[in-house]
């Protein structure tokens, strides 16, 4: 009896489906879903077409001036200095450490300081910082430089991704991160060419080939800051380029993104700073996660742009053939990255998406660690899976923080702290490639296999993790957090 009344039930639930599918149902607006969906079109073009180049630049330009270092390296810039190869790793240690350090704080004061005016102002000061090191004549002057370059260009990523946040919605953000994070990719291969087209300089004006890299460099890095501030908006309120009706429906969507009583508030535009916002993002679970998975593909991104010319050349090619040849991973790499991102938000997945992405990595790394000299083709070609797995897992973590915190506090706490753990993954990078392990560099490559492998684990951790908490709400458990108008509140679905 009770199938057949449930038979009976689905029946009238399906023909009352297929009625609707015949009305024009309006939203609260007004808006049919055809006008809806034009809208949101119309919205999301202008905003791909005005910020995402911009931000590309920004981070273009501080993926070159973060790397050219060892481009630099590979003419000369050690022997002109005359320093070590323990003394330029622990240049790059000091870097990462100022890096690393100033994330957090750069993040909780962007709001207060403004996107449009914070994030060209960070741009225009490492873009000086940059030109200040073609001029160093030594290690200390090399090592001061470093270090305020760290303090500089640290606040940009944590800072794009926040603000990213708050102009599209949480499917959205993969898409759009990986577009402007294929710079890095596309860096790799453009400061390649670029060292080799600048070094042709010479030795004018008394200065070394290696230094016009800096000093051209940065110039480039200040006059893109300078044309970021005239461009960026503040908000998506307040953006000059969006009609009034799309600035509306903009608001509109992104708070429909979020909790309901949070988007009824309105309290992510209007949330005054409290430290109990900044301690709950440190505490937060997820962030730690993927924040030391995170940790185990920088530290292969790192010493990937660090040290692919100086592995090249090992390989048995010339110092400009090695920045010819590095160009082609990082473009391969580029194109599978944005690929991998429209994945990753069409199915509304992170960390199942990067359970796939790391596995080419990590093979990499396997067979180019324990790979024989006497195949240099089998190791170039191992390059590609390393670039490939490695670019292609960033934008899903990046994202992912992000999409699980909501409160403006918390989510520029977790998004910091995630990039600040990371970027520890630096320090390592800096000292397993040293080069009494030429050519093989099997102890540098094992350590990043090892973190390779524990980032895929930390990364399944999560997704069960988040998978819990959603059980959890779905199960009554977090109704004590309802109108907390938070990630906590049980409307909020964490995005596995």
């Amino acid at each position: 009896m009770q199938r057949t009344t449930d038979h009976h039930t689905m029946e009238k639930a399906d023909e009352h489906f297929h009625e609707k599918e015949d009305v024009k149902v309006q939203d609260e607006g007004g808006l049919t879903a055809a006008e809806k969906a034009a809208l949101t079109r119309r919205v999301l073009l202008k905003l791909d077409i005005r910020i995402l180049p911009v931000l590309t630049l920004l981070f273009l330009c501080s993926f070159l001036d973060r790397t050219n270092v060892g481009n630099a390296k590979t003419y000369g810039l050690e022997t002109d200095l005359k320093i070590s190869d323990s003394q330029y790793d622990t240049g790059l240690a000091v870097y990462y450490a100022t890096y690393i350090v100033s994330e957090i704080p750069s993040n909780l004061v962007l709001k207060k300081v403004s996107p449009r005016i914070w994030l060209p102002l960070l741009t225009i000061a490492w873009g000086i910082v940059t030109m200040c090191l073609g001029f160093v004549r030594n290690y200390a002057g090399f090592m001061v430089v470093r270090a305020v370059l760290g303090i500089t260009e640290g606040g940009l990523l944590p800072g794009i991704v926040l603000y990213l946040s708050g102009m599209y919605t949480r499917p959205e953000m993969a898409l759009r991160i990986g577009l402007f994070y294929t710079a890095a990719s596309l860096s790799g291969a453009f400061g390649g060419l670029l060292a080799r087209g600048l070094t042709a300089i010479g030795d004018i004006g008394g200065q070394q080939k290696w230094s016009w890299i800096f000093i051209i460099e940065g110039l480039l890095t200040v006059v893109v800051g300078v044309v970021a501030y005239f461009l960026l908006p503040n908000t998506i309120a307040t953006a000059m380029f969006l009609e009034d009706d799309e600035k509306s429906f903009a608001v509109t969507r992104l708070r429909a993104d979020v909790p309901s009583h949070l988007s009824e508030s309105g309290s992510d535009e209007r949330e005054k700073f409290k430290w109990s916002e900044v301690i709950r993002g440190i505490l937060s679970i997820p962030t730690w996660l993927s924040a030391s998975a995170y940790f185990g593909i920088l530290a292969g991104l790192y010493s990937f742009g660090l040290f692919l010319p100086t592995i090249i050349v090992e390989l048995g090619y010339t110092n400009n053939q090695a920045q010819l040849w590095s160009v082609i991973p990082y473009a391969v790499a580029s194109v599978i990255t944005v690929a991998v991102a429209i994945i990753s938000d069409r199915l509304k997945l992170r960390g199942i998406v990067m359970l796939f992405t790391l596995i080419p990595a990590i093979i990499g790394y396997a067979v180019i660690a324990n790979i024989g000299i006497e195949y240099p083709n089998v190791k170039y070609g191992m390059t590609f899976l390393m670039a490939t797995g490695l670019y292609a897992s960033v934008p899903p973590v990046l994202v992912w923080n992000a999409n699980n915190s909501a409160g403006h506090y918390k989510r520029a706490t977790t998004t910091a702290l995630q990039l600040m753990i990371a970027n520890s993954g630096g320090f390592v990078a800096t000292f397993i490639y040293p080069s009494t392990d030429k050519p093989q560099f099997h102890n540098g490559h094992t350590v990043v296999l090892g973190l390779l492998v524990s980032a895929w684990f930390l990364v399944l951790a999560n997704v069960l993790y988040c998978a819990k908490v959603n059980r959890d709400k779905a199960n009554g458990k977090y109704d004590k957090y309802t109108g907390y108008a938070d990630d906590r509140d049980p409307d909020f679905a964490m995005i596995l």
